[in-house]
């Protein structure tokens, strides 16, 4: 398959490019890894007038350790193998580096980005479920100025996020995982390197009493990734039973449907065993 014929435009600058896309609006859709617009364009599912590149953008590849705010500041176009090998991300936040290990092959994770990722906003991806379980943030801009989302705000809908026509989704901010709080990520997929049937991420607080506080976020289990506020009560609650609670709570959140990959009972039947699973595995930790 070839895409359909585009415009195509490779800026220098991030002044540059909001300009081309206050210009085209709609009709515009930007590039940086490729790995989800390429496919998209080449079966025809976008018809985009104008591409444009933001790749030489200068500034928009850099990973920073921000002690000031407690966080890893990601550039959109750092590459998700940088951010898997980064020693600053491996430090202050190992879950993202766990995950990113589950994005597709290494030549996925060789060109595609940051940024790319969490504004293709897949519900079944992996960065946009570890940025919703952390409560992590994203910063935009566009010819109005910039703007902080946080994840809980920023996924929408079923490839759909905040962002506007003429925005640029630029920075990801993770915060740290600190002393005394232990996680787990774990997702299932029919072969090594496909699209997650569904995914469960776990960060637990723990104290001399037990469980303090818990996140726990579903990739899978709707059109968007899932905080399972109910299934983190439980946990806390504690006793006798309380994983189990967990897994169910986080079952029933789900949203999902029947489709050619699973039926919903199934897909909710996944999402109980992987919470369960990954409860499991960060209390061990």
């Amino acid at each position: 398959m070839k895409p359909p014929p585009f415009e195509y435009r490779a800026p220098a600058t991030i002044g540059e490019a909001l300009a081309l896309l206050e210009r085209h609006g709609y009709d515009a859709k930007v590039l940086a890894g490729g790995q989800s617009l390429v496919p998209l364009l080449n079966f025809r599912l976008a018809r985009p007038a104008v591409i444009v590149d933001i790749n030489a953008v200068e500034g928009l590849d850099r990973i920073v350790d921000d002690e000031g705010t407690r966080e890893v500041s990601i550039g959109a176009l750092v590459r998700l193998a940088d951010a898997e090998r980064s020693d600053v991300v491996a430090r202050r936040c190992p879950l993202l580096v766990e995950a990113l290990r589950y994005v597709g092959h290494r030549t996925v994770r060789n060109r595609g980005t940051v940024g790319g990722s969490l504004a293709h906003a897949d519900p079944a991806a992996e960065l946009p479920l570890v940025l919703r379980a952390l409560d992590g943030r994203v910063r935009a801009v566009s010819p109005r100025g910039g703007r902080e989302l946080p994840a809980a705000d920023l996924f929408v809908g079923y490839l759909q996020t905040a962002l506007a026509p003429d925005e640029i989704l630029v920075e990801a901010r993770f915060p740290w995982i600190g002393r005394g709080v232990r996680w787990s990520f774990i997702e299932f997929s029919r072969r090594s390197g496909d699209f997650a049937l569904a995914a469960a991420c776990v960060v637990l607080s723990v104290g001399p009493s037990g469980i303090e506080g818990a996140r726990i976020a579903v990739a899978g289990g709707g059109p968007v990734p899932i905080r399972a506020s109910e299934a983190e009560a439980a946990l806390v609650r504690g006793g006798e039973g309380a994983i189990r609670d967990a897994a169910e709570h986080a079952a029933a959140a789900c949203d999902v449907e029947s489709d050619i990959h699973a039926s919903a009972e199934y897909r909710r039947e996944l999402v109980s065993t992987l919470v369960r699973r990954a409860v499991v595995a960060a209390t061990a930790a």
